[in-house]
């Protein structure tokens, strides 16, 4: 039966050979799952700054649904999905800036901290 190549990105495998490999590697399939599987490691500001430049999709924003999905070249975040985003770029590199500031920053965010607040300041209260 031979060798088989199997490809991590689309899931797939096929008999391996230089043909088959190379029509694999080009094949619209392959480049859009190398893509997406790449996509889930970029950080929000790379993200944000896509988003920004790319006009928003009507087929998207008139049903709620595209053909193309994550291949669209338009965008399909709302202007609140875009100020979510900005705001977590914002808050990333206010952490940044205070930890090479020599700060302590806690980990967590600020409703964990008035979660612990509140449970020290009822432990306390009843004591």
């Amino acid at each position: 039966m031979g060798k088989r190549y199997f490809c991590d990105y689309c899931d797939r495998s096929f008999q391996d050979n230089l043909h088959n490999r190379k029509k694999h590697l080009n094949g619209v399939q392959h480049l859009r799952a190398k893509r997406l599987w790449y996509d889930l490691f970029r950080d929000a500001a790379a993200i944000l700054q896509e988003e920004q430049t790319k006009k928003p999709c009507r087929k998207f924003l008139q049903t709620g649904l595209c053909d193309f999905g994550s291949n669209c070249r338009f965008s399909h975040m709302t202007e609140q999905d875009l100020e979510k985003l900005s705001a977590q770029v914002q808050g990333e590199q206010r952490s940044k800036e205070l930890r090479q500031e020599g700060a302590d920053v806690p980990p967590g965010t600020i409703e964990d901290w008035l979660e612990k607040r509140a449970k020290r300041l009822s432990t306390a209260q009843s004591n």
